[in-house]
């Protein structure tokens, strides 16, 4: 079994963008997937800690924080 991750970063307008948009776009990503010959397994959520870029103090200094990705998981025999 061979398996492909991808990331998934939807678009849209902050002011007429609606889930359905955001479904037409996974869905273009799950389609084509499957064009190359990939089965769509599921949507994963990835946790990643950020390390500070110049430290966490002084100045100019920027804390870690936590960031949420979402990965399109795809597989094939």
């Amino acid at each position: 079994m061979e398996y492909k991750v991808v990331p998934f970063v939807a678009l849209i307008d902050h002011k007429s963008g609606t889930s359905d948009h955001v479904a037409e776009q996974l869905e273009k990503l799950i389609n084509q997937g499957a064009k190359e010959g990939w089965n769509y397994v599921r949507l994963e959520s990835v946790t990643t800690q950020v390390s500070p870029d110049t430290g966490c103090f002084g100045f100019g200094g920027r804390p870690a924080y936590t960031t949420t990705r979402q990965m399109v998981v795809f597989s094939r025999s």
